[in-house]
């Protein structure tokens, strides 16, 4: 099972839960697993068909591009993190 690391703004929905082991091969199914357990977890990462505009997400410490649609293996660390922009 991946490691997800709750954020600490979220962790009201996870029991205080700063880490969890999650089954899922995409972040997308990640995210799923955790709002299955901990209701309201999807709502605050998603916005329709994607994620949450202010997020990104890094995969043992290296952002994605891919968003939802990046592969996860048990092995991995799944981080939501501030999403950066700049010019």
């Amino acid at each position: 099972m991946a490691i997800v690391v709750i954020p600490i703004l979220m962790r009201d929905l996870t029991e205080g839960q700063a880490r969890v082991a999650v089954s899922g091969r995409t972040v997308r199914e990640v995210i799923a697993s955790l709002d299955e357990r901990y209701p309201g977890v999807e709502a605050r990462l998603c916005e329709g068909d994607g994620l949450a505009g202010t997020l990104a997400v890094a995969i043992n410490g290296k952002l994605s591009r891919r968003g939802l649609f990046q592969r996860v293996t048990e092995s991995d660390e799944v981080r939501f993190v501030p999403a950066i922009e700049g010019g």
